[in-house]
């Protein structure tokens, strides 16, 4: 199974494309999706599309797995970041990829073991789990990495969205 997993933004979205089989993990590629600053929301937003759409073109995934939004106090970010995961999410429907979303808890708790995780322990088990020489960078990135393996260890009960 190829996993696209991707950590939502406007400045810079994280993807990892992984492959999953009998409980082994293979990493195909990984990176970040930047969109320029002082530019308008919906150009950006058309730049995460279409890198998106690349991305699956590309990698063929089977699933894409996308961590749901989390905030606390900044609401205009929250909104930003809402609409980056519209067009992530649309990007994966128009492209027939079904498509599995993840609180940060649920992804802390597939990938350390403890939903309360600190981000560095998720980093270095992400690292670990994956067989990297580092942490990949910038964070974004490693933590698409870890929505991808918590797919991986969450899909056979993974309920149809």
């Amino acid at each position: 199974m190829i996993i696209l997993g991707v950590d939502p933004g406007i400045a810079t979205v994280g993807y990892g494309i992984i492959e999953y089989n009998g409980n082994k993990f293979k990493v195909i590629d990984y990176g970040a999706i930047l969109t320029p600053a002082k530019t308008s929301l919906e150009y950006r937003l058309s730049l995460i599309y279409a890198d998106i759409n690349k991305l699956i073109e590309k990698y063929k995934p089977d699933c894409m797995a996308v961590e749901e939004l989390f905030f606390n106090t900044n609401v205009k970010t929250a909104i930003a970041v809402g609409h980056g995961r519209g067009v992530i999410l649309l990007a994966g429907e128009m492209n027939g990829v079904k498509v599995f979303e993840y609180t940060p808890l649920q992804v802390k708790q597939a990938v350390v073991g403890y939903g309360r995780a600190e981000k560095n322990q998720v980093m270095q088990m992400t690292k670990i789990i994956l067989g990297l020489e580092k942490v990949p960078k910038p964070d974004d990135t490693a933590d698409a990495l870890a929505i991808a393996i918590c797919h991986a260890h969450t899909s056979h009960s993974a309920i149809n969205r």
